[in-house]
């Protein structure tokens, strides 16, 4: 019986196994065998995720023979479920509650990790250069990072998705003026509105990222963009296409490419 299947027959909820599936298939069918093709092995690694959620990448690289596996949130909810999930399948994984902006990393993670996993939490972070620079302290000297995120100025990059209303269901619904912003997202959930108005004031770009990568004495190994996400195979059934031809057109990058996808290393 593989993981999911031990999870369908667990009392988990299926929504909460939904989120954790999508991750785990991502991390299965792309992420992985992506780092390994980049000099970035599982097998043996001591990996920490920053914004695990329910841990579904975390999952497939314990099947991978990963050494140690750590996972953290800002969102108890979310951890709750992913240690729920973790000992439902029996895997060893560790998961603590830690803002990588505002908290004290622990002294033991300090030079600990091998590598470590930032998948479309990067643009939700009021000071991104602040964060990688905390994220390259927990990394051994030539550990990797690998981060992910939709560019602002792409379709949904505002996430307004996340509203869960009608208005949400728009591509560029985040380009509107304020006040007509204002009215398309008032009908959403409280809590995702308010985040949406963040991301319009961070506006996370690859411009702006590969800046804050350099500054945070990052070398930037791998850049790989997306016309459709590999996390789409998963959730709708598409097959990822590549964008790197956009690589070197500012702007026409961030409007056309949904996923921006990052290798940094740590210099030795």
């Amino acid at each position: 019986m593989n993981l999911r299947e031990t999870l369908e027959r667990s009392s988990i909820d299926p929504v909460v196994i939904y989120y954790w599936g999508y991750m785990y298939d991502l991390s299965r069918d792309y992420v992985i065998d992506y780092l390994e093709s980049n000099g970035i092995p599982i097998a043996g690694a001591s990996i920490v995720e920053i914004g695990c959620a329910e841990g579904g990448n975390l999952c497939a690289m314990a099947e991978r023979d990963a050494a140690e596996l750590v996972g953290t949130d800002i969102a108890e909810a979310r951890l709750k479920s992913a240690r729920e999930i973790s000992r439902a399948l029996g895997l060893d994984i560790r998961y603590s509650s830690n803002d990588i902006i505002y908290n004290e990393q622990p002294e033991e993670w300090l030079g600990h990790f091998d590598l470590a996993l930032l998948r479309d939490v990067i643009e939700h972070l009021d000071d991104a250069e602040t964060a990688l620079r905390n994220i390259r302290k927990l990394l051994k000297s030539n550990g990797a990072l690998y981060v992910t995120f939709p560019p602002w100025y792409s379709p949904f990059g505002g996430h307004q998705q996340l509203l869960m209303n009608t208005s949400g269901k728009f591509p560029f619904l985040h380009f509107l003026p304020g006040p007509l912003f204002e009215q398309a997202i008032k009908s959403g959930r409280p809590d995702d509105i308010v985040e949406v108005r963040r991301l319009r004031q961070i506006r996370m770009t690859t411009t702006k990222f590969r800046r804050a990568a350099v500054r945070a004495g990052f070398h930037i190994d791998d850049e790989r963009l997306f016309f459709i996400r590999p996390v789409f195979r998963s959730k709708f059934g598409l097959r990822p296409i590549g964008a790197n031809i956009l690589k070197p057109i500012p702007g026409l990058r961030d409007l056309l490419a949904l996923e921006a996808g990052y290798i940094l290393r740590n210099p030795a």
